[in-house]
């Protein structure tokens, strides 16, 4: 049985979907929820001086991923659900993993986007598909078509 649900939610219709599947999980066994969403720190400028990050860009994502993560949480709120969440930073399946190891979560939810062609999956790669290989616990792949 889970008790403890860790969903990584980015707001997309797979990530919706994920939310509501995710729902009914905690429902039936009694799971807390915790929601996270994150923030890639790959916007970057490239400068004379080397990369840097710009800082008005950082900002708008902030306020961006943090408006994602409070969207998730209000619909598991009105649902009757109680749930804490987190914006986190860094590579995204990294920052999953390392969080379901801090919070020793038992069941990590992520939705699924069907990149199109060949090139979009090679280049971007699976974060279901990593997720799967360095998860600490199961990992429900929710798929929207």
């Amino acid at each position: 049985m889970y008790k403890r649900i860790l969903l990584a939610y980015d707001g997309s219709e797979p990530g919706q979907k994920a939310l509501l599947d995710c729902r009914e999980i905690a429902q039936w066994s009694g799971a807390s929820l915790t929601l996270v969403a994150v923030m890639s720190l790959q916007r970057r400028v490239v400068a004379a001086e080397g990369v840097i990050y710009e800082q008005s860009i950082i900002e708008e994502d902030k306020a961006r991923y943090q408006g994602i993560l409070n969207d998730g949480l209000r619909r598991l709120i009105e649902a009757g659900h109680e749930a804490q969440g987190e914006v986190l930073y860094g590579e995204t399946v990294d920052e999953i993993v390392s969080y379901a190891k801090q919070t020793d979560a038992d069941l990590i939810v992520v939705g699924h986007k069907h990149l199109e062609g060949w090139a979009a999956r090679w280049w971007r790669g699976s974060v279901s598909k990593s997720l799967i290989a360095h998860a600490p616990c199961s990992v429900l792949v929710v798929i929207t078509r």
